[in-house]
């Protein structure tokens, strides 16, 4: 029959601990509390705890408190080097109430408890550098805003104020000796949009985007061509009614045969 094999028990992690017996909540809701600072530095299991809208973590910010102050007091350990080894949550007594419900019928509360333990120690070797890194560094640390950003928000804060912001000098790009004095595409829009003059390269380009195709020369040909043909055709038209009247006219005027022959009688 195999054993099976038994590892720390909880009473025997090492560190130092703090504890809380006989909390008034459920060990589930704590312990969704504790799964969030398991494992971090205590300063930033401190200010996780105190940005965490759950309501065991008032309670379980103080636990933790207590841990790191009997680390500093009776272990003699910095604060600032500690880090969250365990946590857990067990289950405590159960206080049993009852409702009045309806036809003489009576429904069970249970009012849950829990004991709350931290236990905090040195940090690793390897966790210690990270922390000194990023703090070198200047970085944020995980679930934080950055600096920049921080500063950006500032900034924007104050102009909604109507309070005036200095501004941070920003590095100018460097340029290539050869194409120091020419403009950029985006230094020349913003100098046409200011009133500028426009540069050879943008007269240039304006040209060529107004530069008529092949189509629209052959359309505009061809109607200018129309258009020399028909006062042409109007002309002829006209000349040509006006001797069709003329001549018709001419005929109506000559005199038939026998109106001569009754003239002559008379």
């Amino acid at each position: 029959m195999a054993v099976a094999s038994i590892g720390t028990k909880t009473n025997e992690r090492p560190g130092t601990r703090a504890q809380m017996r006989f909390a008034r909540f459920s060990a589930s809701k704590a312990r969704a509390v504790l799964d969030l600072v398991r494992g971090l530095p205590v300063n930033e299991a401190t200010e996780v705890l105190q940005f965490t809208e759950r309501g065991p973590s008032v309670l379980i910010s103080k636990v933790l408190a207590s841990a790191i102050a009997n680390a500093e007091h009776n272990d003699e350990l910095d604060g600032d080097t500690l880090y969250v080894a365990a946590c857990y949550a067990d289950e405590g007594p159960t206080l049993k109430r009852w409702r009045p419900r309806a036809r003489g019928r009576a429904t069970r509360i249970r009012k849950r408890t829990c004991h709350i333990t931290i236990i905090v120690s040195p940090m690793p070797e390897e966790m210690a550098a990270r922390v000194e890194a990023r703090q070198a560094s200047g970085a944020a640390p995980a679930g934080r805003r950055s600096r920049r950003a921080q500063e950006s928000r500032r900034a924007r804060v104050a102009r909604s104020r109507g309070e005036t912001v200095a501004e941070e000098p920003t590095e100018e790009p460097e340029t290539d000796e050869a194409g120091a004095d020419e403009p950029t595409e985006a230094e020349a829009e913003e100098q046409t949009e200011a009133g500028g003059e426009p540069t050879d390269e943008m007269v240039e380009e304006a040209e060529e985007v107004n530069e008529p195709t092949a189509d629209e020369t052959a359309g505009d040909e061809a109607d200018v061509a129309g258009e020399a043909e028909s006062p042409e055709r109007d002309e002829s038209t006209e000349e040509r009614g006006f001797e069709g009247a003329a001549g018709g006219g001419a005929e109506g005027t000559e005199a038939s045969p026998e109106a001569e022959d009754a003239e002559e009688n008379k």
